[in-house]
């Protein structure tokens, strides 16, 4: 099963996270075969925001695990957490993707409920599209929302990976590739 993990950050915990770095990479280590995207989301001075990790595990419970046993949550470095079932329409991870993973900008893009319509449309133009797929509920049945990460040149270009007329809201975050230094 794969799942969609959004870590918000806690405001003034950067410093937290920088202290638990280590741990954080050392715990995202153990699932690096399981992980379909990863990496923290930015403001505009660079300052991390949050962390987002798209993964497959056998279940939720084992997602429920993931989520909640990370060091940064642990810690009480992050304000809530976003855990969806999630469907890679793309069939790839970001290791994958063919564009470049440095220089430019690239976003996560949520769109969140109430739906509107049968489930999330592939945009027609996919060069740009890291990930991509449905949030979904607990049983994987309804539709509740999509998450993309995409590369745009500003957040309104991002946004337009979605139809914001399905959706209550669309947000838009500064993202990076994420994983452990070379």
């Amino acid at each position: 099963m794969e799942f969609f993990c959004y870590h918000s950050d806690r405001l003034g915990s950067a410093t937290l996270r920088q202290k638990l770095i280590e741990d954080h990479w050392s715990y995202m280590d153990r699932y690096a075969e399981q992980m379909i995207a990863r990496g923290p989301t930015l403001a505009d001075d660079g300052a991390p925001t949050g962390s987002v990790h798209i993964l497959s595990v056998p279940d939720p419970a084992a997602a429920r695990a993931f989520a909640f046993d990370e060091p940064n949550y642990q810690a009480g470095a992050y304000r809530d957490v976003m855990l969806r079932r999630w469907r890679n329409m793309l069939g790839r991870t970001m290791w994958e993707f063919p564009g470049s993973r440095t220089g430019g900008n690239h976003y996560l893009v949520l769109g969140l409920g109430p739906e509107q319509g049968a489930g999330p449309v592939l945009p027609q133009r996919q060069d740009d599209l890291i990930a991509y797929g449905p949030l979904l509920s607990d049983d994987g049945a309804t539709w509740v929302g999509t998450a993309a990460l995409v590369r745009a040149t500003d957040p309104d270009e991002a946004r337009a990976a979605l139809d914001a007329d399905r959706y209550a809201e669309v947000e838009a975050h500064h993202w990076v590739f994420g994983g452990r230094p070379a």
